[in-house]
């Protein structure tokens, strides 16, 4: 959960729109970390941001988006690397530099999320299986972009077989993450720690993909 500001220059209504998406947002993950996700209601969040519960579904149309509220930019941060690699640039490198810089800047996308908020994470069977179906969104998501790239049909095998093994790397590097996290590591251990077993876990992938899509 991070604080959203607004865009420059919207106006007032757009900016307490995002203001009370947020309000209720803070409130629902207070809810959610005091005494689960599952036994948290949405009637409960509404009261404790001191709105109807129509407004709550509004913002939020699923009880998982209230956790999960950068649902829409994981799930597309890595197609979106690809897309803004450098001329000359692999997607792998690409992905890599991506990677290391949200791990310099402790991205909660990237998993940086705090421990609190990753024990609510690991303790609800809920949130834990919505999290694993945005890593295959996310995993879709990079084969469309990769397919796009190369000029390849997205159902080439190639392709598929590139954002799986390029998705399966950012996953596990994600749970190692968390896994860390849980264990109580400081964020800036957890960073040091993460950025070299992610040199390795992407080094691996070199021999087959150093040249793959390149810009």
């Amino acid at each position: 959960m991070a604080t959203q500001t607004p865009a420059p220059g919207a106006g007032l209504r757009e900016t307490k729109k995002q203001e009370t998406r947020q309000l209720i947002s803070d409130h629902a993950t207070r809810l959610f970390i005091d005494q689960g996700f599952e036994r948290t209601t949405i009637a409960e969040i509404a009261v404790a941001a001191r709105v109807a519960k129509k407004t709550v579904t509004n913002y939020f149309p699923r009880k998982e988006d209230l956790a999960l509220d950068h649902h829409e930019q994981f799930a597309a941060s890595l197609a979106r690397a690809v897309d803004a690699r450098y001329p000359g640039e692999s997607a792998l490198a690409a992905l890599r530099r991506a990677f290391d810089d949200a791990v310099a800047s402790q991205d909660a996308v990237a998993g940086f999320s705090g421990q609190e908020f990753a024990r609510m994470i690991a303790d609800s069977p809920t949130l834990s299986t919505c999290v694993r179906g945005l890593h295959d969104q996310r995993a879709h998501r990079l084969a469309q972009a990769l397919a796009e790239a190369t000029g390849a049909r997205p159902d080439d095998i190639t392709v598929r077989t590139a954002a799986e093994l390029l998705g399966s790397v950012h996953r596990v590097l994600f749970h190692r993450i968390q896994e860390l996290t849980l264990a109580g590591h400081s964020n800036d251990r957890i960073a040091r720690t993460v950025g070299a077993e992610a040199a390795q876990a992407f080094g691996l992938l070199e021999p087959a993909l150093s040249d793959y899509a390149t810009a």
